[in-house]
Protein backbone atom coordinates (compact mmCIF):
# COMPACT_ATOMS: atom_id res chain seq x y z
CA UNK A 1 0.00 0.00 0.00
CA UNK A 2 1.43 3.74 -1.05
CA UNK A 3 1.81 6.16 1.88
CA UNK A 4 0.81 9.77 1.49
CA UNK A 5 3.88 12.07 0.56
CA UNK A 6 4.25 15.37 1.71
CA UNK A 7 6.34 16.73 -0.81
CA UNK A 8 7.00 20.49 0.47
CA UNK A 9 9.06 23.93 -1.35
CA UNK A 10 12.40 22.64 0.41
CA UNK A 11 12.92 25.34 3.08
CA UNK A 12 15.53 25.62 5.84
CA UNK A 13 14.60 26.79 9.70
CA UNK A 14 14.96 30.77 9.90
CA UNK A 15 18.25 31.91 10.55
CA UNK A 16 17.23 35.32 11.41
CA UNK A 17 13.90 36.45 13.79
CA UNK A 18 11.92 38.16 12.16
CA UNK A 19 11.89 41.54 13.74
CA UNK A 20 15.77 41.58 12.83
CA UNK A 21 14.98 40.70 9.51
CA UNK A 22 12.51 44.03 8.95
CA UNK A 23 14.61 46.42 10.77
CA UNK A 24 17.59 45.02 8.03
CA UNK A 25 15.84 45.49 5.49
CA UNK A 26 14.43 49.49 6.49
CA UNK A 27 10.83 48.28 7.08
CA UNK A 28 10.63 48.68 10.85
CA UNK A 29 12.66 50.73 13.35
CA UNK A 30 14.08 49.59 16.55
CA UNK A 31 11.80 51.19 19.17
CA UNK A 32 8.45 50.12 16.61
CA UNK A 33 9.95 46.68 16.76
CA UNK A 34 9.96 47.04 21.31
CA UNK A 35 6.56 48.40 20.79
CA UNK A 36 5.46 45.08 18.92
CA UNK A 37 7.31 42.54 21.53
CA UNK A 38 5.98 44.84 24.76
CA UNK A 39 2.59 44.38 22.87
CA UNK A 40 3.27 40.12 22.31
CA UNK A 41 3.93 39.71 26.11
CA UNK A 42 0.49 41.24 26.80
CA UNK A 43 -1.80 38.80 24.68
CA UNK A 44 0.72 36.05 23.08
CA UNK A 45 -0.19 36.55 19.50
CA UNK A 46 2.51 35.87 16.37
CA UNK A 47 4.96 39.04 16.14
CA UNK A 48 3.99 39.49 12.38
CA UNK A 49 0.17 39.53 13.52
CA UNK A 50 0.78 42.51 16.30
CA UNK A 51 2.88 44.56 13.09
CA UNK A 52 0.08 43.89 10.81
CA UNK A 53 -2.64 44.72 13.81
CA UNK A 54 -0.15 47.63 14.84
CA UNK A 55 -0.28 49.72 11.32
CA UNK A 56 3.45 49.15 11.34
CA UNK A 57 3.53 46.55 8.29
CA UNK A 58 1.30 45.62 5.47
CA UNK A 59 -0.32 42.05 5.47
CA UNK A 60 2.09 41.79 1.96
CA UNK A 61 5.11 42.77 3.41
CA UNK A 62 4.62 40.14 6.05
CA UNK A 63 3.83 37.59 3.73
CA UNK A 64 7.27 38.21 1.50
CA UNK A 65 9.40 38.65 4.34
CA UNK A 66 8.23 35.39 5.79
CA UNK A 67 8.29 33.71 2.44
CA UNK A 68 11.92 35.03 2.25
CA UNK A 69 12.69 33.77 5.73
CA UNK A 70 11.29 30.56 5.86
CA UNK A 71 13.01 29.80 2.19
CA UNK A 72 9.23 29.74 0.46
CA UNK A 73 7.40 30.84 -2.33
CA UNK A 74 4.95 33.32 -1.01
CA UNK A 75 1.40 33.99 -2.88
CA UNK A 76 -0.82 36.87 -2.58
CA UNK A 77 -3.98 36.00 -2.34
CA UNK A 78 -5.87 39.13 -3.34
CA UNK A 79 -5.01 38.05 -6.98
CA UNK A 80 -5.88 34.23 -6.67
CA UNK A 81 -8.32 32.17 -8.14
CA UNK A 82 -8.77 28.67 -6.58
CA UNK A 83 -9.23 25.49 -7.93
CA UNK A 84 -12.44 24.15 -7.20
CA UNK A 85 -11.41 20.94 -7.20
CA UNK A 86 -8.70 21.77 -4.65
CA UNK A 87 -11.08 23.36 -2.42
CA UNK A 88 -13.11 20.15 -2.16
CA UNK A 89 -10.23 17.92 -1.12
CA UNK A 90 -9.81 20.18 2.30
CA UNK A 91 -13.05 20.76 4.49
CA UNK A 92 -13.49 24.36 5.48
CA UNK A 93 -13.29 23.75 8.99
CA UNK A 94 -10.02 21.92 8.67
CA UNK A 95 -8.88 25.09 6.37
CA UNK A 96 -10.14 27.57 9.00
CA UNK A 97 -8.49 25.76 11.93
CA UNK A 98 -4.74 25.88 10.87
CA UNK A 99 -4.91 28.84 8.42
CA UNK A 100 -5.04 27.36 5.34
CA UNK A 101 -6.44 27.64 1.66
CA UNK A 102 -6.09 24.81 -0.90
CA UNK A 103 -5.74 26.84 -4.37
CA UNK A 104 -4.35 24.11 -6.73
CA UNK A 105 -4.54 20.10 -7.49
CA UNK A 106 -2.15 18.90 -10.24
CA UNK A 107 -4.04 16.12 -11.63
CA UNK A 108 -0.62 14.55 -13.48
CA UNK A 109 1.78 14.76 -10.90
CA UNK A 110 -1.11 14.66 -7.71
CA UNK A 111 0.17 17.33 -6.05
CA UNK A 112 -1.96 19.25 -3.90
CA UNK A 113 -1.00 22.94 -3.50
CA UNK A 114 -1.79 24.95 0.27
CA UNK A 115 -1.35 28.19 1.16
CA UNK A 116 -0.16 28.44 4.98
CA UNK A 117 0.50 31.14 7.13
CA UNK A 118 3.17 28.77 9.15
CA UNK A 119 4.39 26.14 6.44
CA UNK A 120 6.14 24.90 9.57
CA UNK A 121 3.24 23.47 11.19
CA UNK A 122 3.19 19.82 10.55
CA UNK A 123 0.25 18.92 12.33
CA UNK A 124 -1.44 20.90 9.98
CA UNK A 125 -0.22 19.24 6.84
CA UNK A 126 -0.43 15.85 8.55
CA UNK A 127 -4.28 16.56 8.93
CA UNK A 128 -4.44 17.21 5.28
CA UNK A 129 -2.44 14.55 4.76
CA UNK A 130 -4.67 12.14 6.55
CA UNK A 131 -7.99 13.29 5.17
CA UNK A 132 -6.43 13.40 1.49
CA UNK A 133 -5.56 9.29 2.01
CA UNK A 134 -2.55 7.65 0.05
CA UNK A 135 -0.62 8.96 -3.08
CA UNK A 136 -1.19 12.44 -2.95
CA UNK A 137 1.36 15.04 -2.03
CA UNK A 138 1.11 18.47 -0.63
CA UNK A 139 3.28 21.59 -1.45
CA UNK A 140 3.15 24.80 0.64
CA UNK A 141 3.70 28.55 0.04
CA UNK A 142 3.30 31.44 2.25
CA UNK A 143 0.52 33.46 2.38
CA UNK A 144 -0.99 36.13 5.36
CA UNK A 145 -3.25 35.08 7.60
CA UNK A 146 -5.53 37.42 7.55
CA UNK A 147 -5.62 37.21 3.62
CA UNK A 148 -6.26 33.17 4.22
CA UNK A 149 -9.15 34.14 6.52
CA UNK A 150 -10.73 36.29 3.89
CA UNK A 151 -10.42 34.02 0.88
CA UNK A 152 -11.59 31.14 3.03
CA UNK A 153 -14.97 32.80 3.87
CA UNK A 154 -14.90 33.95 0.36
CA UNK A 155 -14.21 31.16 -1.59
CA UNK A 156 -15.76 28.17 0.53
CA UNK A 157 -18.95 29.95 0.69
CA UNK A 158 -19.69 30.34 -2.74
CA UNK A 159 -20.02 27.88 -6.23
CA UNK A 160 -16.64 28.38 -7.71
CA UNK A 161 -17.65 25.53 -10.89
CA UNK A 162 -19.51 26.75 -14.37
CA UNK A 163 -21.93 24.61 -14.32
CA UNK A 164 -23.24 25.60 -10.97
CA UNK A 165 -22.41 29.11 -10.77
CA UNK A 166 -24.72 28.98 -14.33
CA UNK A 167 -27.43 26.96 -12.48
CA UNK A 168 -27.47 29.71 -9.17
CA UNK A 169 -27.71 32.45 -11.75
CA UNK A 170 -30.66 31.15 -13.45
CA UNK A 171 -32.99 30.25 -9.97
CA UNK A 172 -32.19 34.22 -8.98
CA UNK A 173 -32.25 37.55 -9.84
CA UNK A 174 -28.97 39.38 -11.62
CA UNK A 175 -28.01 43.16 -11.12
CA UNK A 176 -25.41 43.20 -13.37
CA UNK A 177 -24.71 47.09 -12.17
CA UNK A 178 -22.92 45.69 -8.93
CA UNK A 179 -19.86 43.85 -11.22
CA UNK A 180 -18.73 47.39 -12.44
CA UNK A 181 -17.28 47.92 -8.45
CA UNK A 182 -13.70 46.62 -8.91
CA UNK A 183 -13.82 45.05 -4.93
CA UNK A 184 -17.35 43.98 -5.24
CA UNK A 185 -17.97 40.99 -2.79
CA UNK A 186 -17.60 37.57 -4.54
CA UNK A 187 -21.02 36.66 -3.74
CA UNK A 188 -22.16 38.18 -7.29
CA UNK A 189 -22.39 35.28 -9.69
CA UNK A 190 -21.41 36.74 -12.91
CA UNK A 191 -18.43 37.73 -11.22
CA UNK A 192 -17.55 34.10 -10.27
CA UNK A 193 -18.78 32.94 -13.70
CA UNK A 194 -16.16 34.98 -15.85
CA UNK A 195 -13.09 34.06 -13.24
CA UNK A 196 -14.36 30.30 -13.19
CA UNK A 197 -14.14 30.61 -17.19
CA UNK A 198 -10.60 31.80 -16.87
CA UNK A 199 -9.63 29.35 -14.68
CA UNK A 200 -11.15 26.52 -16.70
CA UNK A 201 -9.11 27.64 -19.77
CA UNK A 202 -6.34 27.59 -17.78
CA UNK A 203 -6.53 24.04 -16.76
CA UNK A 204 -7.43 23.18 -20.15
CA UNK A 205 -4.04 24.39 -21.27
CA UNK A 206 -6.48 26.67 -24.08
CA UNK A 207 -3.72 29.46 -25.62
CA UNK A 208 -6.87 32.01 -26.39
CA UNK A 209 -10.27 32.58 -25.00
CA UNK A 210 -12.90 33.78 -27.48
CA UNK A 211 -15.94 35.28 -25.73
CA UNK A 212 -18.06 35.58 -29.17
CA UNK A 213 -21.61 37.36 -29.03
CA UNK A 214 -24.45 35.80 -31.78
CA UNK A 215 -28.14 36.76 -32.01
CA UNK A 216 -29.52 34.67 -29.40
CA UNK A 217 -26.88 33.74 -27.21
CA UNK A 218 -23.10 34.05 -26.15
CA UNK A 219 -20.25 31.39 -27.96
CA UNK A 220 -17.22 30.47 -25.46
CA UNK A 221 -14.92 28.73 -27.29
CA UNK A 222 -10.84 27.99 -26.20
CA UNK A 223 -7.79 27.35 -29.05
CA UNK A 224 -5.98 24.04 -27.64
CA UNK A 225 -3.18 23.43 -29.12
CA UNK A 226 -3.58 25.52 -32.37
CA UNK A 227 -6.89 24.33 -32.55
CA UNK A 228 -10.62 26.61 -31.92
CA UNK A 229 -12.49 23.77 -29.44
CA UNK A 230 -15.88 25.17 -29.02
CA UNK A 231 -16.74 24.31 -24.90
CA UNK A 232 -20.20 25.80 -24.15
CA UNK A 233 -22.73 28.04 -24.88
CA UNK A 234 -24.35 30.78 -22.58
CA UNK A 235 -27.98 32.63 -22.80
CA UNK A 236 -27.07 36.33 -24.52
CA UNK A 237 -28.74 38.31 -21.43
CA UNK A 238 -25.17 36.89 -19.18
CA UNK A 239 -23.01 39.39 -21.39
CA UNK A 240 -23.48 42.72 -20.81
CA UNK A 241 -22.42 41.97 -17.57
CA UNK A 242 -19.81 39.97 -18.09
CA UNK A 243 -18.81 42.47 -20.58
CA UNK A 244 -18.34 45.02 -17.66
CA UNK A 245 -16.33 42.55 -15.29
CA UNK A 246 -14.20 41.81 -18.00
CA UNK A 247 -13.66 45.69 -19.13
CA UNK A 248 -12.93 46.49 -15.04
CA UNK A 249 -10.30 43.45 -14.92
CA UNK A 250 -8.35 44.58 -17.67
CA UNK A 251 -8.68 48.43 -16.49
CA UNK A 252 -10.74 49.28 -19.86
CA UNK A 253 -13.24 51.74 -20.16
CA UNK A 254 -16.56 50.51 -19.27
CA UNK A 255 -17.82 53.79 -20.90
CA UNK A 256 -17.10 52.93 -24.30
CA UNK A 257 -18.52 50.25 -26.35
CA UNK A 258 -18.23 51.43 -29.77
CA UNK A 259 -13.97 51.59 -30.17
CA UNK A 260 -11.57 49.10 -30.17
CA UNK A 261 -9.92 48.43 -26.59
CA UNK A 262 -6.83 46.45 -25.17
CA UNK A 263 -5.71 45.61 -21.43
CA UNK A 264 -4.57 43.08 -19.06
CA UNK A 265 -5.25 41.40 -16.68
CA UNK A 266 -3.14 39.18 -14.05
CA UNK A 267 -4.46 36.62 -12.08
CA UNK A 268 -2.65 33.36 -10.33
CA UNK A 269 -4.32 30.56 -11.40
CA UNK A 270 -3.32 26.61 -10.93
CA UNK A 271 -0.96 28.00 -8.53
CA UNK A 272 0.86 29.92 -10.97
CA UNK A 273 0.91 33.52 -12.84
CA UNK A 274 -1.23 33.95 -15.56
CA UNK A 275 -0.95 37.08 -17.59
CA UNK A 276 -4.12 37.53 -19.97
CA UNK A 277 -4.38 40.25 -22.77
CA UNK A 278 -7.12 41.31 -23.78
CA UNK A 279 -8.59 42.79 -26.69
CA UNK A 280 -12.45 43.60 -27.55
CA UNK A 281 -13.91 44.78 -30.33
CA UNK A 282 -18.07 45.86 -31.43
CA UNK A 283 -19.56 43.21 -33.87
CA UNK A 284 -23.20 42.74 -35.19
CA UNK A 285 -23.94 41.52 -32.19
CA UNK A 286 -22.12 42.97 -29.38
CA UNK A 287 -18.37 43.40 -28.26
CA UNK A 288 -15.90 40.78 -28.75
CA UNK A 289 -13.69 39.50 -26.46
CA UNK A 290 -10.78 37.49 -26.89
CA UNK A 291 -8.43 36.70 -24.70
CA UNK A 292 -4.15 36.02 -25.20
CA UNK A 293 -3.15 33.50 -22.05
CA UNK A 294 0.39 34.36 -21.30
CA UNK A 295 1.50 31.21 -19.05
CA UNK A 296 5.45 32.71 -17.92
CA UNK A 297 5.90 29.13 -16.53
CA UNK A 298 5.25 27.86 -20.41
CA UNK A 299 6.34 30.67 -22.13
CA UNK A 300 9.89 30.47 -21.33
CA UNK A 301 11.55 27.02 -22.11
CA UNK A 302 14.98 26.24 -21.89
CA UNK A 303 17.22 25.82 -25.50
CA UNK A 304 18.04 22.12 -24.58
CA UNK A 305 14.01 21.47 -24.09
CA UNK A 306 12.37 22.95 -27.54
CA UNK A 307 12.60 18.82 -28.69
CA UNK A 308 15.72 20.17 -31.75
CA UNK A 309 17.63 17.47 -33.09
CA UNK A 310 21.14 17.23 -31.86
CA UNK A 311 22.94 18.87 -34.74
CA UNK A 312 20.28 21.76 -35.27
CA UNK A 313 21.06 22.78 -31.18
CA UNK A 314 24.59 23.01 -32.11
CA UNK A 315 23.98 25.09 -35.35
CA UNK A 316 21.67 27.47 -33.55
CA UNK A 317 24.45 27.49 -30.21
CA UNK A 318 27.12 28.32 -33.20
CA UNK A 319 24.83 31.44 -34.70
CA UNK A 320 24.63 33.20 -31.29
CA UNK A 321 28.32 32.53 -30.13
CA UNK A 322 28.79 35.80 -33.20
CA UNK A 323 29.33 38.82 -31.56
CA UNK A 324 27.74 40.83 -34.35
CA UNK A 325 25.22 40.17 -36.64
CA UNK A 326 21.23 39.23 -36.65
CA UNK A 327 19.47 36.56 -36.39
CA UNK A 328 15.58 36.18 -37.97
CA UNK A 329 12.96 33.72 -35.98
CA UNK A 330 10.44 33.11 -39.10
CA UNK A 331 6.81 31.33 -39.29
CA UNK A 332 3.39 32.52 -39.54
CA UNK A 333 1.05 33.98 -36.64
CA UNK A 334 1.10 31.31 -33.93
CA UNK A 335 3.52 29.30 -34.88
CA UNK A 336 6.14 29.47 -31.70
CA UNK A 337 7.97 32.13 -33.25
CA UNK A 338 8.32 34.41 -29.75
CA UNK A 339 8.83 31.39 -27.49
CA UNK A 340 11.53 30.29 -29.41
CA UNK A 341 13.53 33.88 -29.60
CA UNK A 342 12.92 34.32 -25.51
CA UNK A 343 14.65 30.78 -25.18
CA UNK A 344 17.55 32.41 -27.05
CA UNK A 345 17.44 35.46 -24.81
CA UNK A 346 16.95 33.16 -21.48
CA UNK A 347 20.45 31.32 -23.40
CA UNK A 348 22.48 34.62 -23.74
CA UNK A 349 20.98 36.18 -20.59
CA UNK A 350 23.74 36.62 -17.87
CA UNK A 351 25.27 39.57 -15.97
CA UNK A 352 27.97 40.17 -18.51
CA UNK A 353 25.60 41.13 -21.28
CA UNK A 354 23.40 43.92 -21.90
CA UNK A 355 20.45 43.04 -23.48
CA UNK A 356 16.99 44.65 -24.53
CA UNK A 357 14.17 44.13 -26.50
CA UNK A 358 11.16 45.83 -28.19
CA UNK A 359 7.90 43.99 -28.46
CA UNK A 360 4.60 44.53 -29.28
CA UNK A 361 3.62 44.20 -26.54
CA UNK A 362 5.91 42.84 -23.51
CA UNK A 363 4.71 38.65 -23.44
CA UNK A 364 7.14 37.53 -20.12
CA UNK A 365 8.90 39.21 -18.22
CA UNK A 366 12.57 38.26 -18.38
CA UNK A 367 15.18 39.04 -15.17
CA UNK A 368 17.81 41.14 -15.81
CA UNK A 369 16.74 42.50 -19.27
CA UNK A 370 15.00 45.51 -20.23
CA UNK A 371 11.95 45.51 -21.88
CA UNK A 372 10.17 48.09 -23.74
CA UNK A 373 6.35 47.82 -25.12
CA UNK A 374 5.79 49.92 -28.05
CA UNK A 375 3.98 52.92 -27.53
CA UNK A 376 1.54 54.92 -29.87
CA UNK A 377 0.71 57.84 -27.18
CA UNK A 378 4.54 58.25 -26.69
CA UNK A 379 4.88 58.44 -30.53
CA UNK A 380 7.32 54.95 -29.76
CA UNK A 381 7.09 52.66 -32.67
CA UNK A 382 10.15 49.47 -33.62
CA UNK A 383 12.32 52.32 -35.92
CA UNK A 384 12.32 55.07 -33.52
CA UNK A 385 12.72 52.29 -30.31
CA UNK A 386 15.46 51.00 -31.95
CA UNK A 387 17.39 54.31 -32.52
CA UNK A 388 17.00 54.64 -28.25
CA UNK A 389 17.75 51.32 -27.50
CA UNK A 390 21.28 52.24 -29.35
CA UNK A 391 21.93 54.81 -27.28
CA UNK A 392 21.35 52.73 -23.98
CA UNK A 393 24.78 50.45 -24.46
CA UNK A 394 23.31 47.18 -25.20
CA UNK A 395 25.31 44.10 -26.48
CA UNK A 396 21.73 42.27 -27.55
CA UNK A 397 18.73 43.76 -29.05
CA UNK A 398 15.41 41.50 -29.54
CA UNK A 399 13.19 43.84 -31.80
CA UNK A 400 9.54 41.70 -32.04
CA UNK A 401 8.84 42.24 -35.72
CA UNK A 402 10.43 43.25 -39.43
CA UNK A 403 7.09 45.32 -40.40
CA UNK A 404 8.51 47.88 -43.15
CA UNK A 405 11.41 49.19 -44.38
CA UNK A 406 12.24 51.76 -41.73
CA UNK A 407 12.16 48.74 -39.25
CA UNK A 408 14.24 46.63 -41.56
CA UNK A 409 17.14 49.59 -42.05
CA UNK A 410 17.21 50.14 -37.92
CA UNK A 411 17.88 46.78 -37.13
CA UNK A 412 20.34 46.23 -39.88
CA UNK A 413 22.06 49.59 -38.96
CA UNK A 414 22.02 47.93 -35.46
CA UNK A 415 23.59 44.71 -36.78
CA UNK A 416 26.27 46.55 -38.31
CA UNK A 417 27.50 48.22 -35.51
CA UNK A 418 28.73 46.00 -33.64
CA UNK A 419 24.85 44.32 -31.89
CA UNK A 420 23.43 41.04 -32.07
CA UNK A 421 19.94 41.27 -33.31
CA UNK A 422 16.73 39.25 -33.02
CA UNK A 423 13.95 39.54 -34.67
CA UNK A 424 10.79 37.99 -36.42
CA UNK A 425 9.56 38.08 -39.95
CA UNK A 426 6.31 36.43 -41.70
CA UNK A 427 7.82 33.98 -44.33
CA UNK A 428 7.04 30.91 -44.78
CA UNK A 429 10.55 29.57 -44.75
CA UNK A 430 14.26 30.02 -43.93
CA UNK A 431 15.35 31.16 -47.49
CA UNK A 432 11.80 32.65 -48.21
CA UNK A 433 13.37 35.79 -45.75
CA UNK A 434 15.72 36.81 -48.40
CA UNK A 435 13.42 37.90 -50.99
CA UNK A 436 10.83 39.17 -48.26
CA UNK A 437 13.42 41.49 -47.12
CA UNK A 438 14.39 42.67 -50.56
CA UNK A 439 10.58 43.14 -50.94
CA UNK A 440 10.24 45.30 -47.86
CA UNK A 441 13.17 47.87 -49.51
CA UNK A 442 16.47 45.90 -47.84
CA UNK A 443 19.52 45.91 -50.61
CA UNK A 444 20.76 42.75 -50.99
CA UNK A 445 24.49 44.31 -50.28
CA UNK A 446 23.61 45.07 -47.05
CA UNK A 447 22.09 41.49 -46.07
CA UNK A 448 25.15 40.13 -47.40
CA UNK A 449 27.65 39.63 -44.49
CA UNK A 450 24.88 40.59 -41.83
CA UNK A 451 22.87 37.50 -41.65
CA UNK A 452 23.70 35.16 -39.05
CA UNK A 453 21.31 33.04 -40.19
CA UNK A 454 17.64 32.46 -40.12
CA UNK A 455 14.66 30.04 -38.16
CA UNK A 456 11.61 28.72 -40.00
CA UNK A 457 9.65 27.03 -37.59
CA UNK A 458 5.66 25.58 -37.46
CA UNK A 459 4.09 24.52 -34.55
CA UNK A 460 1.88 20.56 -34.86
CA UNK A 461 0.33 18.53 -32.30
CA UNK A 462 1.60 15.95 -30.57
CA UNK A 463 -0.14 12.41 -30.10
CA UNK A 464 -1.65 11.79 -26.79
CA UNK A 465 0.63 8.78 -25.16
CA UNK A 466 -2.09 7.18 -24.26
CA UNK A 467 -4.11 6.69 -27.09
CA UNK A 468 -1.79 6.98 -29.96
CA UNK A 469 -2.58 3.93 -32.16
CA UNK A 470 0.20 2.09 -34.16
CA UNK A 471 -0.59 1.34 -38.13
CA UNK A 472 1.16 -0.28 -40.95
CA UNK A 473 1.58 3.05 -43.71
CA UNK A 474 0.54 2.52 -47.47
CA UNK A 475 2.12 3.28 -50.48
CA UNK A 476 1.13 6.69 -50.69
CA UNK A 477 1.89 7.91 -47.21
CA UNK A 478 5.56 5.67 -47.71
CA UNK A 479 5.91 8.31 -50.83
CA UNK A 480 5.59 11.52 -48.49
CA UNK A 481 7.67 9.92 -45.99
CA UNK A 482 10.40 9.32 -48.84
CA UNK A 483 10.43 5.47 -47.71
CA UNK A 484 11.55 3.79 -50.15
CA UNK A 485 12.11 0.29 -48.79
CA UNK A 486 9.67 -2.12 -48.35
CA UNK A 487 11.33 -2.82 -44.81
CA UNK A 488 8.59 -2.91 -42.61
CA UNK A 489 7.36 0.34 -40.62
CA UNK A 490 5.19 1.26 -37.89
CA UNK A 491 3.58 5.07 -37.50
CA UNK A 492 0.88 6.12 -35.34
CA UNK A 493 -2.33 8.10 -35.73
CA UNK A 494 -4.92 9.93 -33.16
CA UNK A 495 -6.90 7.59 -30.82
CA UNK A 496 -9.10 8.90 -28.03
CA UNK A 497 -9.22 9.07 -24.46
CA UNK A 498 -10.18 10.63 -21.32
CA UNK A 499 -6.08 11.86 -20.90
CA UNK A 500 -6.77 13.90 -24.00
CA UNK A 501 -10.55 15.00 -23.58
CA UNK A 502 -11.16 12.52 -26.71
CA UNK A 503 -9.27 14.37 -29.49
CA UNK A 504 -5.99 12.69 -29.57
CA UNK A 505 -3.51 14.94 -29.08
CA UNK A 506 -1.85 16.58 -26.00
CA UNK A 507 0.75 19.33 -26.42
CA UNK A 508 2.89 20.63 -28.95
CA UNK A 509 6.19 20.47 -30.47
CA UNK A 510 8.39 22.33 -33.29
CA UNK A 511 9.09 21.48 -36.45
CA UNK A 512 12.19 23.53 -36.89
CA UNK A 513 14.68 24.10 -39.70
CA UNK A 514 17.92 26.49 -39.22
CA UNK A 515 19.70 27.95 -41.86
CA UNK A 516 23.42 29.29 -40.94
CA UNK A 517 24.46 32.08 -43.76
CA UNK A 518 28.06 31.30 -44.78
CA UNK A 519 30.45 32.46 -47.24
CA UNK A 520 28.94 30.99 -50.08
CA UNK A 521 25.39 31.80 -49.29
CA UNK A 522 26.26 35.86 -48.28
CA UNK A 523 27.72 35.81 -52.18
CA UNK A 524 24.49 34.52 -53.24
CA UNK A 525 22.61 36.88 -51.51
CA UNK A 526 24.84 40.05 -52.50
CA UNK A 527 24.30 38.34 -56.52
CA UNK A 528 20.30 38.02 -55.65
CA UNK A 529 20.67 34.38 -56.79
CA UNK A 530 17.47 32.32 -56.98
CA UNK A 531 16.16 30.68 -54.76
CA UNK A 532 16.91 27.00 -56.14
CA UNK A 533 20.70 27.35 -56.18
CA UNK A 534 20.46 28.56 -52.59
CA UNK A 535 18.67 25.85 -51.45
CA UNK A 536 21.02 23.40 -53.51
CA UNK A 537 24.16 25.37 -51.77
CA UNK A 538 21.92 25.31 -47.99
CA UNK A 539 21.71 21.35 -48.60
CA UNK A 540 25.14 20.84 -49.79
CA UNK A 541 26.33 22.69 -46.31
CA UNK A 542 24.04 20.10 -44.12
CA UNK A 543 20.47 22.25 -44.11
CA UNK A 544 17.41 19.82 -43.69
CA UNK A 545 13.88 21.67 -44.55
CA UNK A 546 11.23 21.79 -42.55
CA UNK A 547 9.59 18.71 -44.10
CA UNK A 548 12.90 16.64 -43.25
CA UNK A 549 12.47 17.60 -39.55
CA UNK A 550 8.51 16.60 -39.63
CA UNK A 551 9.23 13.58 -40.96
CA UNK A 552 11.56 12.69 -38.57
CA UNK A 553 8.88 13.48 -35.67
CA UNK A 554 6.44 11.05 -37.57
CA UNK A 555 8.69 8.31 -37.79
CA UNK A 556 9.96 8.62 -33.87
CA UNK A 557 5.78 8.17 -33.41
CA UNK A 558 5.43 11.66 -31.47
CA UNK A 559 3.09 13.39 -34.37
CA UNK A 560 0.83 11.65 -36.88
CA UNK A 561 1.59 11.87 -41.06
CA UNK A 562 -1.72 13.84 -41.22
CA UNK A 563 -1.21 16.23 -38.30
CA UNK A 564 2.29 17.40 -40.13
CA UNK A 565 0.55 17.34 -43.28
CA UNK A 566 -1.61 20.26 -41.56
CA UNK A 567 0.94 22.70 -41.53
CA UNK A 568 3.67 21.60 -43.46
CA UNK A 569 3.92 20.88 -47.20
CA UNK A 570 5.13 17.39 -48.16
CA UNK A 571 4.56 17.06 -51.70
CA UNK A 572 8.25 18.34 -52.65
CA UNK A 573 9.29 14.76 -51.53
CA UNK A 574 6.98 12.69 -53.94
CA UNK A 575 8.78 12.08 -56.80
Amino acid sequence: MTTTTVRAIPAAEPSMPLGERLIAAGLISEDQLQVALKEQSRNDQPLGRILVNLGLISEGVLRDTLGESLGHDSIDLSTVIPDPDALKMVPKDIARRYSMLPINFDKNEKILTLAMADTFNVVAVDQVAATLGSGVGISTVVAGEAEIEVAIEQFYQYELSIQGILREIDTGEIDTLNVAVENEEYNHPLIRLVDAILADAVKRDASDIHLEPEAGFLRVRYRIDGVMRQVMSLHNSYWPGMVVRLKVMAKMNIAETRAPQDGRIGLTLAGRQIDFRVACQQTTHGENFVLRVLDRRKGILPLEKLNLRKETLTTLQVMMARPEGIILVTGPTGSGKTTTLYSMLNYRNDESVNIMTLEDPVEYPMPMIRQTSLNEAAKLDFANGIRSMMRQDPDIILVGEVRDEETAEMAFRAAMTGHQVFTTLHTNSALGAVPRLIDIGVKPQIMAGNIIGIVAQRLVRRLCRSCKQAYAPDEAERKLLGINSSKPILLYREGACESCNFMGYKGRLGVVEVLKINHELDEMIARVATRREMHEAAVASGFQDLAEDAVRHVLAGTTSLSEVSRVVDLTARVQ
